[in-house]
């Protein structure tokens, strides 16, 4: 069977990168923060949740960019927080929205009411103009379990989108044989996802291009510009900055990847992929 990177055009040992800016709609300066890094930065993808108080903005500055959605169950934040946009009385978590933790939805959420919720923020982002790209899961509270993973996959498939699967660290936790359902099931994915070591310095880019292996590999970042809302909103607002800056900075990220022989691409070629099939 032909290797992802061949169905995508090119040769099975080429080395592609997907730049997701992940959390639009989070807040103001995410916005602000993700917009920049896809249009004048190093980002090449984006993903959108919905159910956040800046989701409608975050549509109002949409221009047809690489934007999937970020299916969103969780409200983690302690003094901020967001909720369900159906009529989903299990995925409330008590305090004014969706559950804190991943454990609390997988232990009192309905599945039905799940599937809806997941299916109506999708319906959303369309309606609000968004093209969308692809998906993932906010927290990897889909990814994790399989009666989660299977209404997340069956979406997948119904909007005939790629999906992002959990990384190399947490796949050992699963329990259950994602990858394989997903392809069964004939699903795109890349082949795998990364992040940068904690912390707000964010080191790391360049290491990661000189270790990356061939396939499609997916770093997913959180840009923010620094503002007193987002310091207000979120105690890892450093690492968001640190995220914007290495995206937007001086350092053009696109040209490292040439240099290092890596190909930067969106998740537009992968929905080719999924719509053809």
């Amino acid at each position: 069977m032909a290797t992802l990177t061949e169905r995508l055009g090119y040769g099975p040992e080429a080395r592609l990168l997907i730049v997701n800016a992940d959390e639009l709609g989070f807040c103001h300066a995410a916005n602000v923060g993700v917009y920049e890094s896809l249009r004048s930065g190093g980002a090449t993808s984006a993903s959108l949740m919905v159910p956040c108080p800046w989701g409608r903005e975050a549509a109002a500055r949409y221009r047809g960019e690489d934007i999937g959605v970020h299916l969103t169950l969780n409200a983690e934040q302690e003094l901020y927080r967001w909720g369900p946009i159906t009529h989903a009385p299990s995925l409330l978590g008590g305090d004014a929205g969706f559950p804190a933790t991943v454990e609390d939805v997988w232990d009192h959420a309905d599945l039905d009411e799940t599937r809806r919720e997941c299916r109506a923020q999708i319906e959303r982002a369309i309606l609000w103009g968004f093209d969308v790209s692809h998906l993932d899961a906010h927290l990897t509270t889909l990814q994790m379990r399989p009666e989660f993973f299977d209404i997340y996959l069956d979406l997948a498939i119904d909007f005939a989108l790629p999906i992002r699967m959990v990384g190399d660290n947490l796949r050992g936790l699963l329990g259950f044989p994602a990858s394989e359902l997903a392809e069964n099931a004939g699903a795109v994915f890349s082949d795998r996802t990364v992040t940068l070591p904690a912390g707000p310095a964010r080191p790391g880019f360049e290491a990661l291009l000189e270790a990356l292996e061939p396939g499609v590999t997916e770093l997913h970042l959180r840009p923010a510009v620094d503002s007193s809302e987002l310091r207000a909103l979120t105690p890892d607002w450093e690492e968001r900055v640190a995220d914007y800056e290495l995206l937007c900075g001086s350092v053009n990220l696109r040209e490292l990847a040439d240099a290092a022989g890596v190909n930067v691409i969106g998740f537009r070629p992968l929905r080719n992929l999924a719509r053809s099939a």
